[in-house]
């Protein structure tokens, strides 16, 4: 298995190693964009230290604005203010900005072009207790089905604070979608992390699994252990769903010629979808997608609910074993054709 990126020392010990909600990323690095550039400011819809948005009223009480539980008057006030000049950043839970604001995140943020960063926390299934109302599953094919927008999913909280910095520097309207709970911190600084550009975290040859967000880690963790198994799985971070990184997709496919995506997410909409339609025009071949299947959430425990929808590591390897039965298959058959 050869690991072609920095990672973390101790990124293989699941027990051990170090934790941090992807949200406390954003909440170090809106500060750090507010430093760089006083035309950052922060809104929040009454979630100040759940969204870590209070780091930075802690710093610029004069640049922040507490709007209240009014998720589209959230969006409205920011498109006017980005209008003005200002790089806002709007905080809530996922359900809330992008799910219950989407109409007023459309017509005046994406539709006017300005630069709001829509701020998601507490997305995916890993909410946890809150269950289903407060889950948002849907928020990745809501946000780039827009034009306009861009779309981001940081892998753990250091990436997370790099992504932040990073879409306060661009023109457009951005999402970027944060988690709840403490999630492995399996990258480090010395990462590379560039937006709109996928990373090979693992080099392999016969399955490319591509990932986004905290599941990322599990998707290494599968790969080590397949590796024992003498099958060699690529590993992508496509932290950036919109725009995607067409040419990754398309060189990982020439090269293993089968493609696992994994992500905590409506399989229909995200990640997975947007690598199908890429695949679909490009380059097509045999895929598997590992998501949330067309269901709604349930309360529970975070890492139980992970393997009841069949995301944890154990999903992920099956899949890989899955897939590479019908990479075969179809080889054989694309063989008979010749």
């Amino acid at each position: 298995m050869r690991i072609v990126v920095p990672l973390a020392e101790n990124w293989e010990d699941e027990k051990n190693v170090k934790k941090a909600p992807t949200r406390d990323g954003y909440g170090k690095g809106v500060v750090k964009a507010g430093e760089a550039d006083k035309n950052v400011v922060v809104l929040c819809a009454d979630l100040t230290e759940s969204t870590r948005s209070l780091w930075f009223k802690e710093k610029f009480p004069e640049r922040f604005f507490e709007i209240g539980v009014a998720e589209q008057n959230l969006a409205t006030v920011a498109s006017g203010m980005a209008k003005m000049g200002k790089i806002p950043f709007i905080a809530s839970y996922c359900v809330f900005s992008p799910g219950r604001n989407n109409e007023q995140i459309r017509t005046t943020i994406s539709y006017n072009n300005v630069p709001v960063k829509i701020v998601g926390a507490h997305a995916g299934i890993s909410v946890g207790p809150d269950g289903a109302t407060h889950q948002a599953l849907e928020d990745i094919g809501l946000m780039r089905m827009q034009p306009n927008m861009q779309v981001i999913v940081p892998c753990d909280a250091i990436e997370a604070e790099k992504a932040t910095i990073a879409i306060a520097k661009t023109k457009h309207p951005s999402f970027i979608r944060l988690g709840r709970e403490k999630t492995a911190l399996f990258t480090t600084e010395k990462t590379p992390f560039e937006f709109g550009q996928a990373q090979t975290f693992i080099e392999g040859n016969d399955v490319t699994i591509i990932a986004c967000g905290s599941l990322l880690y599990n998707s290494l963790q599968a790969a080590r252990d397949l590796e024992k198994e003498d099958i060699s799985v690529e590993v992508i971070n496509i932290h950036t769903i919109k725009p995607i990184d067409r040419r990754a997709i398309i060189n990982a496919a020439k090269k293993t010629n089968a493609i696992v995506t994994v992500e905590e997410h409506q399989i229909n909409g995200g990640l997975g979808g947007a690598v199908a339609e890429v695949l679909g025009e490009e380059f097509p071949v045999p895929m598997v997608r590992i998501g949330v299947r067309d269901r709604f959430g349930e309360s529970g425990d975070p890492n139980v609910l992970i393997e009841e929808f069949g995301m944890g590591k154990k999903s992920i390897i099956n899949a890989v074993k899955e897939i590479l039965k019908k990479k075969h298959f179809f080889k054989g058959k694309s063989e008979e054709v010749k």
